[in-house]
Order: structure tokens, then C-alpha cells, then sequence
């Protein structure tokens, strides 16, 4: 079993794309890259603690690679807004890899690189960052698409992160 932590935006739409991948054994929403130990949402929402709303997903590397995973974080969000994705604004919104070993760097530095050089973003401002410690979100944050699909936010910021997840990533979904 393998681990990757990212964040990219609210850790609720990360969490609802990555539990539809094949491979992915486990999506835990939480809070990485900051300053405060055992930080709250709140506290994380006030945008002093230093962290970024990430997931830890944990993979069976022979069904998913890290690099499939990095391919679907870049396809689900903008890694060239810095502190931002649509309508949610400050750090803890972050584009983040925070890496768990020199594979995982290496292979994040080279989508970048391979994302830029082809054309397909100008400008990323994904930081990539070795992790340091994960803490897991409290639980009503956890499976949050899964038990609230109809309230508006996951209507009108997770559910189009999800399609185009299905659409462009038909392959790798479970």
C-alpha cells in the first residue's frame, strides 16, 4: 500500500474524485504543511495556521500509480491560481504535492514539468513539498460528497470536479 497526500482546493472535492479510482483503497480528508500541531477546520479556515486542506489517499500501487493520481489532481483542479480554487480563497486552498519520498518528487516535478512544456498550463504554482505530519480532519468532513450530494456546494463545485474525473479518466475509475 502506497500513500499520497495532496491538496488542491476544498479537501471535500479531492476526497469524491479519489474514492471513484480504481486502486484506491482509502480517502481521508485533512490538514498538512503548516505551523500548528492538531489543527481545527476552523482554525485551518482562518488561513494562519500554515496548512492547506489536503487528502491522503492510499493506493495499491500495482492497480494506480502515483503518476495516474498526479495526472487526475491536474486534470480536477487549477494549479495556477495560487491561494485559490473558483470561489474558495486563502492558503489552506492551496495547490500542494507534499511528498512522501524522492520518487514521489521526482515524478511530481516531472508532470509539472511535462504539464508546462506541453502546453497544457502556463504558470503552475503547485507547491511541492516534502510532508511533513498529516492530521486527519475531523469526521464530519470525512465522506462529506458521499452523505450530502444534494446540498448545493457539492452540486455546484464537486459534482462537475466528478464528471470531468469520469469523463477524461474513464480507464482508471473502479
Amino acid at each position: 500500500m502506497a500513500t499520497a497526500t495532496l491538496g488542491g482546493g476544498c479537501f471535500w472535492c479531492l476526497e469524491a474524485v479519489y474514492q471513484e479510482v480504481d486502486g484506491v483503497e482509502a480517502v481521508v480528508s485533512g490538514y498538512a504543511g503548516g505551523h500548528v500541531p492538531n489543527p481545527s477546520y476552523r482554525q485551518v479556515c482562518s488561513g494562519d495556521t500554515g496548512h492547506a486542506e489536503v487528502v491522503e489517499v492510499r493506493f495499491d500501487d500495482q492497480v494506480v500509480s502515483y503518476r495516474d493520481l498526479l495526472e487526475i489532481f491536474f486534470t480536477i483542479h487549477d494549479p495556477t491560481t495560487k491561494d485559490r480554487q473558483g470561489a474558495d480563497v486563502g492558503p489552506q486552498y492551496r495547490s500542494i504535492i507534499l511528498y512522501h519520498d524522492d520518487d514521489q518528487k521526482q515524478t511530481a516535478e516531472a508532470v509539472i514539468g511535462e504539464l508546462e512544456a506541453g502546453g497544457v498550463y502556463s504558470g503552475i504554482v503547485t507547491e511541492v513539498e516534502p510532508l511533513d505530519t498529516f492530521y486527519e480532519a475531523e469526521a464530519d468532513h470525512q465522506n462529506y460528497y458521499r452523505s450530502n450530494t444534494q446540498l448545493p456546494y457539492c452540486q455546484a463545485v464537486i459534482s462537475p470536479k466528478v464528471k470531468k474525473l469520469r469523463e477524461k479518466h474513464a480507464d482508471k475509475i473502479g
